[in-house]
């Protein structure tokens, strides 16, 4: 009995002792968890996931070339605990001597006593160098002593970084735009940066002793989805011609603040050039506002068209009719207009041609002053204020005013009969422009072709018609005539040249003060103007062309600072479009006709090149293409050939005869390295095609224009 009275003693003990462990268990979780909770950092973490970035997609112009592009950029660090100790003293002070060199950033014994206390302190990612290197930049270190060695003996530790290159400097920079160090976009870059910038990866890595970070294999590791590739309209031929005629011009003038030009392609809408060039008070002018979907301003005489139309359309007057500007002053209510010079009788077109502010204040009020709202009515029937809803953002809204508007006076119809009381922007002036040259057809605007990846189209973007026709085809002829008239008879026959025939009008307009008024202490701002289309009789393209005035007390027109600058664009891009010219022999009859030199590429885009391209025989090369992904081209008089040729090779592949993209596309998949000048197709590479080459090699191409 006694023995058994002991033994429930002790467990009465035990079980007490354990009630009271728990208890004290209990009453730590619920301290650290409720009452006093312990914060667990990242520093307590021994593994993390990193993001890694995707490359972000190229921006390219429209026959393929590279506007924007991700290039490789690299960060040195090294690991200062895999070399033997024999082998770090014979080569750290070679290093280091190498390295202050190259960097010039600290000396060789400041590199000596950082790299040894990193030893010391066994730092395995300790950063070199105080700025990125770019590849051939990494080729030279690593042949530093102890880099030399590779990263196992040497400890040399490459980090891959990605910064944004573009090619051709600042042509149409506001229009490629860029991302801000804070994330915000402007241009193709901020718009389209959904599909630029592709998908991160994740990168685990490894906390180790110093408190660095070091990636390391393993199965939750996710690989980045690149970016898609952006092909825009912009032919890169033309952009260069547009803004080398534009700073030609600027260079004349002391007091200019800026300047725009955009090139449409008339039957499709698409921009091929477009340069905005503002006044950096530097002396020179860059590409910093995008004057042409941006601004809107009141056009003046170039927008005499829309009330052109206005009046033929609702049939108030034929190009014979005939209105008199009298001594080239007048005033309606309390409106005054004036001309640069007296025009007297005319008729219609003469008015046009000569631009008359009288004339058309006078036909505006004289067949809309019972109705105005049915003048402004049909300017918006004409899609002349439509939000065109582009595909680059940015676009400035229109703002044409309604006998609705508070701010509406009856004087207002009067200004607006020869092109102020309204703001649009150059973009909005030139797609009415190419309108009338469409015979009545508005196309919208457009600055992308489509996207892609790895030469394959992924989605295309076609020409749209802007909702119904702005005016029938008659009144879009009558129009078409007028404007001839202006280069043939009236303000802009500087236009006249021998070998094509241009169409257009000329616009001078006041531009507005801060807070009103278009004339302040005397002096005044204008923005003159060149708008129109060539050549008359089968439009191609339509161009417009602005530059804005600093204050002057003088004139500021736009046949004689606009006129020349369409002038030099519209004879390059005729010069260079030999589809306009008939070549000239001897015996036509005698002469077979020469056939493209085709650049080798993906099937893909070389059936697109055919489609326009003038071959002889071109459905026979559209079947020898077929499915086949990648095709090479031979031409001669005869016709054209496509043959198939494989780029899975152990050895070099030939890239000669192609664009760069496609060039920098095979190469790269071959993990090579490609450093490459000049512009057009590889016309050389080396090594030569076939070589044995390594990874990570280097291999330079020649560019020229063909």
């Amino acid at each position: 009995m006694e023995q058994n009275n002991l033994i429930f003693k002790r467990m009465a003990i035990f079980f007490q002792f354990a009630i009271l462990i728990t208890a004290v268990v209990i009453g730590r979780i619920v301290y650290v968890q409720y009452i006093n909770p312990t914060k667990v950092t990242t520093e307590d973490i021994a593994f993390r996931g990193f993001k890694l970035d995707a490359v972000r997609g190229d921006i390219l112009a429209y026959d393929g070339r590279t506007l924007a592009t991700s290039v490789p950029y690299y960060k040195v660090r090294i690991d200062c605990t895999v070399q033997n100790k024999d082998t770090f003293d014979k080569y750290i002070d070679g290093l280091c001597a190498s390295l202050a060199g190259f960097f010039k950033d600290k000396s060789a014994g400041e590199y000596k006593k950082l790299i040894i206390k990193g030893r010391n302190e066994g730092k395995r990612y300790l950063s070199i160098g105080s700025r990125l290197v770019d590849y051939s930049e990494l080729a030279e270190i690593k042949k530093f002593p102890l880099f030399n060695k590779g990263a196992n003996k040497g400890g040399i530790i490459v980090e891959e970084k990605y910064k944004r290159n573009n090619p051709y400097g600042r042509k149409a920079y506001r229009t490629i735009g860029f991302i801000n160090t804070e994330g915000v976009g402007v241009g193709i870059e901020g718009t389209w940066d959904y599909y630029l910038k592709g998908k991160p990866g994740l990168q685990m890595r490894q906390k180790v002793l110093g408190g660095e970070w070091i990636p390391i294999n393993t199965d939750q590791n996710i690989a980045p989805e690149n970016g898609y590739d952006i092909r825009t309209t912009i032919n890169i031929d033309f952009q260069e011609a547009v803004e080398n005629a534009l700073k030609e011009q600027l260079s004349k003038g002391q007091n200019i603040e800026g300047a725009t030009a955009v090139v449409m392609e008339t039957k499709t809408g698409a921009i091929r050039a477009i340069a905005n060039l503002k006044n950096d008070g530097k002396g020179g002018f860059d590409e910093s506002l995008n004057y042409a979907i941006g601004q809107a301003t009141e056009p003046g005489s170039v927008l005499k068209l829309v009330t052109l139309v206005a009046l033929l359309e609702d049939g108030y007057v034929t190009l014979d009719t005939q209105v008199d500007g009298g001594n080239g002053h007048w005033t309606y209510l309390t409106q005054k207009v004036s001309d640069s010079h007296a025009v007297g009788l005319q008729d219609v077109r003469g008015a046009f041609a000569h631009s008359s502010n009288v004339c058309f204040a006078k036909l505006a009020t004289k067949h809309y002053a019972s109705d105005p709202k049915k003048f402004v009515n049909r300017i918006q029937n004409m899609k002349l204020g439509e939000r065109f809803h582009l595909d680059i953002q940015g676009e400035a809204a229109a703002t044409i005013h309604s006998p609705d508007s508070p701010i509406w006076t009856p004087g207002l119809l009067a200004s607006m009969g020869f092109g102020y009381g309204l703001l649009i922007t150059p973009l909005h002036t030139l797609t009415f422009y190419n309108a009338i040259a469409n015979d009545g057809k508005m196309m919208k605007p457009y600055f992308i072709e489509d996207y892609e990846r790895d030469g394959a189209i992924v989605k295309q973007f076609k020409p749209q018609e802007v909702s119904g026709a702005i005016c029938s085809k008659e009144t879009a002829k009558a129009a078409q005539e007028a404007l001839r008239a202006v280069v043939t008879s009236g303000t802009g026959r500087m236009m006249k040249n021998d070998n094509y025939h241009i169409s257009g009008k000329t616009g001078t307009a006041r531009v507005a003060f801060p807070g009103g008024g278009y004339e302040r202490n005397g002096m005044r701002k204008y923005q003159a103007t060149f708008c129109g289309y060539f050549p008359s009789e089968d439009p191609a393209y339509s161009l417009i062309v602005i530059l804005y005035s600093g204050e002057t007390p003088g004139n500021f027109y736009g046949a004689s600072w606009a006129g020349p600058v369409f002038k030099k664009i519209a004879d390059f891009i005729y010069a260079n479009s030999p589809e306009w010219n008939d070549p000239l022999v001897e015996n036509p009859k005698n002469v077979k006709k020469s056939n493209p030199n085709i650049a080798k590429g993906t099937g893909n885009e070389s059936r697109k090149s055919l489609e326009v391209l003038p071959v002889t025989n071109k459905k026979q090369v559209l079947a020898e293409i077929g499915n086949k992904r990648w095709v090479d081209f031979t031409s001669d008089t005869n016709g054209v050939t496509a043959k198939e040729f494989s780029v899975f090779k152990d050895s070099l592949v030939s890239v000669v005869n192609m664009g760069i993209k496609d060039a920098l596309y095979l190469l790269e998949n071959q993990g090579l390295r490609v450093k490459f000048s000049g512009r057009g197709r590889v016309v050389a590479q080396t090594p030569a095609a076939g070589a044995k080459v390594e990874k990570n090699d280097i291999i330079t191409l020649q560019l020229e224009e063909q």
